[in-house]
């Protein structure tokens, strides 16, 4: 604030004195300015914090980011220059147990995903109970014409034997001769073959029927109008 000159000639002391009170608080007010503007802490200097998050995504924000407590984030000024740098406020062995929440927090995301993209695939493949019962017994067939024919083989394989069986009555006391003997071994073998797939075919429609039974049972939650990807996953469609 200036005075003209001559002007204080003309005032009076009273306003002499307010004169000088309005250029002392207007002297008071620029210099609070002046230190607020050189410490950076104006109403609109607060800095833009970014970072790139475990997962490798950028992230901006107008205050630090809770993601990215763990690692370093730039401040930057308005205009896009670096302000200065946040350093990590977690230790090495606290960084290494957020990274390890962050991996299980992404797998059950990745798992969570899978489970609505299989129920969806699942309500598709089978919109009512009578679509899924036939695929049951589509897959069913395949496995008992398994067993008939395998039951088949055997009953012909044991017609086989007979006459083996009566030649050997000729040589009670004796030892075989090779030929017979190596006929008689080699039909037990594919007997044994024969059974032993049997059961095996007889184990899988155990197992088809239980995935079935327990698939059967999540599609009816879903049937009636559960979320996919809710509750205890069925078994996967295309796995049996």
């Amino acid at each position: 604030m200036t005075f003209e000159p001559g002007a204080l000639e003309r005032l009076t002391m009273p306003q002499i004195g307010a004169r000088l009170v309005a250029a002392c608080l207007w002297a008071m007010g620029a210099s609070a300015l002046a230190a607020t503007a050189s410490t950076g802490n104006t109403p609109n200097a607060a800095g833009i914090y970014s970072c790139v998050d475990a997962s490798g995504k950028r992230l901006t924000s107008d205050r630090p980011i809770p993601e990215c407590l763990d690692r370093e984030q730039r401040v930057l000024n308005k205009d896009g220059s670096q302000r200065k740098t946040l350093p990590p406020r977690m230790n090495a062995e606290e960084r290494a147990a957020a990274e390890e929440r962050q991996r299980q927090k992404e797998l059950a995301d990745a798992a969570q995903k899978d489970a609505v993209r299989r129920d969806r695939n699942l309500m598709l493949r089978f919109p009512n109970e009578a679509a899924h019962n036939k695929a049951r017994e589509a897959a069913l067939d395949d496995l008992r014409r398994g067993i008939a024919a395998s039951e088949q083989h055997l009953k012909e394989l044991q017609d086989d034997r007979k006459p083996l069986t009566a030649e050997t009555e000729f040589y009670k006391g004796k030892r075989l001769p090779y030929k017979l003997k190596s006929k008689l071994e080699a039909n037990d073998a594919q007997q044994q073959a024969q059974k032993d797939i049997i059961a095996q075919q007889t184990s899988e429609i155990a197992r088809v029927n239980a995935l079935y039974d327990a698939e059967l049972a999540r599609l009816k939650r879903l049937w009636s109008g559960a979320a996919p990807g809710s509750g205890p996953s069925g078994s996967e469609p295309g796995a049996r």
